[in-house]
């Protein structure tokens, strides 16, 4: 009931910054009443949250990213943003975007973000 797509990632060298994106498509739900979050996999491992935003707009970040990384929101657009600075080489992963609205989650197909060194 809810799609989500990624857009945005790419090659970047350290140091360097990255806007990846996230557009939420529903018949059923609104943007504004879902929870939003970034997480990002490497091979071989569990997802791991990144960043999460909330419907109020209350953020929160993995303490890897916290100063690096900002979520952000524009719900007229049903997008849900993360500005990635000061890129290190091991943020060079999968990016997934994931929608919480009512009681269930949906995951987008991931973007590649590689920081080359």
């Amino acid at each position: 009931q809810v799609q989500l797509v990624e857009s945005g990632g790419g090659l970047v060298q350290a140091g360097g910054s990255l806007r990846v994106s996230c557009v939420a498509s529903s018949t059923i739900f609104s943007f504004n009443a879902m929870a939003m979050g970034w997480y990002r996999q490497a091979p071989g491992k569990q997802r791991e949250l990144v960043a999460s935003i909330t419907r109020a707009g209350s953020t929160m970040y993995a303490d890897s990213v916290r100063g690096r990384f900002t979520i952000s929101r524009d719900n007229a657009k049903n997008t849900v943003y993360l500005q990635m600075n000061s890129l290190k080489p091991e943020d060079g992963l999968v990016y997934y975007c994931k929608a919480n609205i009512a009681g269930r989650e949906y995951w987008g197909q991931g973007t590649q973000v590689t920081v080359s060194s």
